[in-house]
């Protein structure tokens, strides 16, 4: 997923010169990279003269355009936890057009299954409606145990989505926000249900 939001970032320009973590310290709540990032439970490296410390990404970006970067620190690695080989993960992204566009709402998610396609450990995380990109952990709790079909999709239920407080802007209105992240959820655990 994080391939694909790397894809999602920008036009062509910005995706040869920007960086991940030029995407992360911008700390937009409309940033690509962040949800697939909380997705794969990434943390941050920081350092600064004096030490190094580790941060969580979900820690590390505090609000719009909030990070915890001090004015002395820089971030000089993002550290992922290795994905089993039985893990699967998208990305959907929903804007006004293709490329150069801020998000409206962005849906990463990362499920891994057994040999027997039963969920083992699901996270799922929304961008674009929330000052900051938020998990799903009732989603995420629910799965788990679930067999990959078609009826993932089905575990959703509107409380689950609680976590998210969009706001009305050009791009889109809070209600309309809450029904497209919905809409992305679901396709999502679709697309990962249907996916080898």
């Amino acid at each position: 997923c994080l391939k694909l939001a790397g894809k999602e970032i920008g036009g062509i320009q910005i995706q040869n010169r920007g960086t991940i973590v030029g995407n992360i310290c911008n700390a937009s709540p409309a940033a690509d990279g962040v949800p697939a990032l909380l997705a794969l439970d990434a943390s941050l490296e920081i350092r600064c003269h004096k030490y190094v410390r580790n941060i969580s990404l979900s820690d590390f970006v505090q609000g719009n355009r909030r990070t915890d970067l001090k004015p002395d620190e820089l971030v000089t690695a993002i550290i992922i936890p290795k994905q089993n080989f039985t893990t699967r993960s998208a990305i959907i992204k929903l804007g006004a057009r293709r490329y150069l566009v801020i998000s409206i709402v962005m849906v990463a998610a990362v499920i891994d299954f057994d040999d027997n396609d039963i969920v083992k450990s699901a996270a799922l995380a929304v961008g674009s409606c929330s000052e900051v990109a938020q998990r799903l952990p009732a989603l995420e709790a629910a799965l788990k145990g679930q067999k990959c079909n078609g009826r993932l999709p089905e575990i959703l239920t509107k409380d689950m989505l609680k976590p998210l407080s969009p706001i009305d802007d050009v791009r889109g209105n809070a209600a309309y926000r809450i029904d497209a992240a919905e809409a992305l959820v679901r396709r999502i655990l679709s697309q990962l249900a249907e996916s080898e």
